[in-house]
Formats: C-alpha cells, structure tokens, sequence
C-alpha cells in the first residue's frame, strides 16, 4: 500500500488553517453569546426608549404647540418660530444632587443624559459586526489598535476607509451601485419635531429620577454593545496569537489536523483545496461577467474583499 504524501504547508495555507481555528473560537464563545445578548438587549430598549421620547417631549412641548409654531411658520416664515426634526435630545433628572463650586461653597446639580437615536459609527461597526465581516471587511481594524493610535498605518486606514463606504460615511458613488446605507437608516429611524433649534443640547427636556435613570440605563445598554465587541475580539485575539506560533513551526497539515482534533476544530484537506481554486471562482463565468460590466474598474482592495467573501462562503459551505 503507497503511503499518502503529506502536505506541506505555506504561508498561504497557514491563513486559511488559521482562519478555520478563528471562526471556531469565535463561534463557540461565551463572549460571542454576549455580544449577541447586548445587541438583543439594547434593540429591545430602543424601541421601548421611542415611545418614552415621545411622551416626554409631548409632555414638555404638546402636539398642539408644535401644530401652532408650523402654521404660524406657515404664515410668516421663520418669524413664525422654530421647528426642528431631530433624533437628538437630552433627558435631565428634577431631582438634584448636592455638589461644591470652586470655592467649596455648596451647590444643586442637575445631572442630564444624552440620547442619539441616529448614527454612531463606533456603534454601527460593533452591532453589524458579522455582516461587516461577511463582506470580507475588517470589523476588527479599531479595537485591534486600542488606545495606541501612534501605530495607525495605511493598512488601518485602508479598512477604515472600506468600511466607512459599506456602512455610507464615505463616498456614495461604489461600485457595488449600494443604495441603502445602515447610516442612512439608523439616521432616519426615529425623530420628532422639537420647538428650539438646531442645536442638541439646547433641548433639555427634565423628568423624574427613575425616568432619568431607566433613559441611562438604555445609553449604558448601547456602550455594552461596543463593550461585547471589544471584550470577544481580544478573547479571540489572544488565543490567536498562540495559534499563529504554533501554525508557524508546523510543516506539515497533519500537524495542524491534529491539534484541530484535540480542540474540536472541523479541519479537513478539502479547504486547502478550496483555496487553491479561489482564483477560479473568481473568475467564473457569472462573476468574470459581474467584473467586465462594472462601470468603474475595481480598486486592489475591492478585489481582495470579494476573493475574501468567496473564501469565507467556501469554508461554510464545507462546515
């Protein structure tokens, strides 16, 4: 009987093998689970804190008066009075607390909470993290920095960059004709006409302290969200470390095969295989068709992420 040839690995096959590892870390944590609780939790609050925004703002500035500034807007132009469509407010508690000016002399402080119901692009990477990634993007690219922004390069810029495009903070003329932007959605979701102007903080609308406290809790439910990402992806990021330094001194598949085994990691040759053809899906004849009939021709980076989004929809196929 001939002996099977063993399979020698690369740099290459290295990626893919570490990629298998990642998806299994990642999947299978307790980390993961709670970044899904916190995103469950915090759509559950929001459409709770909608309706607790209404009432409050009605209760502080009635339907009635808006109705009057609008017809008077109407008569008179600006003169009218001011009417502002907005999902940016501020909700202060009416119960004060006992503080110290600069010369120690005793004063009330109104503590107030600000509530966005539009866009925080921090946030939006974080909750649509897996579709982030499933677009072959780096989700990952900010909290892999941390606080150490010295070591910003063009490879951090370049991800910020495409996702700033996925997610619209970017140019809108892609070339993957994209006519729906999560900004424009999250932007667009919830907002109510305010009398006042413009201006956020100028709108402070005061109620009770438990209402103050229930509107904390939801923006402390938004922080969790970005909190839960950041907490999975350094759990998965230190296990990864040691992985790469492992995968790095393994020469043959079986190796990684081995240890894959002990861990109960789904590691077969056939994604080895799958790799080494990705250049002809590629270049399919549906997706060589989709390339040749694109308006502008694609940038490098494009590229790679649609060989990357074809690599990813192989591995689970196989999985």
């Amino acid at each position: 009987m001939e002996k099977q040839k063993r399979i020698t690995l690369n740099a290459d096959k290295r990626k893919v093998i570490a990629d298998v590892f990642q998806n299994h870390f990642e999947d299978n944590s307790k980390f993961k689970k709670a970044w899904q609780q916190a995103k469950d939790t915090y759509t559950s609050l929001r459409k709770e804190a909608k309706i607790r925004m209404e009432v409050l703002i009605r209760k502080h500035q009635p339907q009635e008066d808006v109705d009057t500034i609008r017809s008077m807007n109407n008569k008179y132009g600006d003169s009218g009075g001011q009417l502002y469509h907005d999902n940016c407010f501020h909700v202060q508690n009416s119960t004060p607390r006992m503080d110290t000016d600069y010369n120690g002399n005793p004063k009330e402080i109104y503590d107030d909470v600000h509530i966005k119901f539009d866009s925080d692009k921090e946030f939006l990477i974080s909750y649509y993290r897996d579709e982030i990634k499933a677009k072959g993007l780096d989700a990952d690219y900010d909290v892999r920095l941390g606080d150490n922004y010295d070591k910003r390069n063009p490879t951090y810029y370049n991800a910020e960059s495409n996702i700033d495009k996925y997610l619209g903070y970017g140019s809108r003329n892609d070339v993957s004709k994209q006519h729906s932007f999560y900004k424009d959605v999250w932007d667009n979701d919830f907002k109510l006409w305010v009398i006042g102007t413009s201006y956020c903080h100028s709108r402070m609308f005061q109620t009770n302290e438990a209402e103050y406290n229930w509107f904390k809790s939801f923006e402390v439910a938004k922080d969790n969200v970005i909190l839960a990402h950041k907490n999975l992806f350094d759990h998965v990021n230190k296990k990864m470390e040691k992985l790469k330094l492992g995968l790095k001194s393994y020469r043959y598949f079986d190796q990684a095969k081995e240890l894959a085994d002990k861990l109960g990691v789904v590691l077969n040759e056939s994604i080895l295989d799958a790799h080494s053809s990705m250049a002809l899906s590629i270049y399919s004849p549906t997706n060589l068709a989709d390339l040749l009939t694109d308006e502008v021709e694609q940038t490098r980076e494009e590229k790679i992420a649609i060989a990357k989004q074809l690599l990813q929809e192989q591995q689970n196929s196989l999985n």
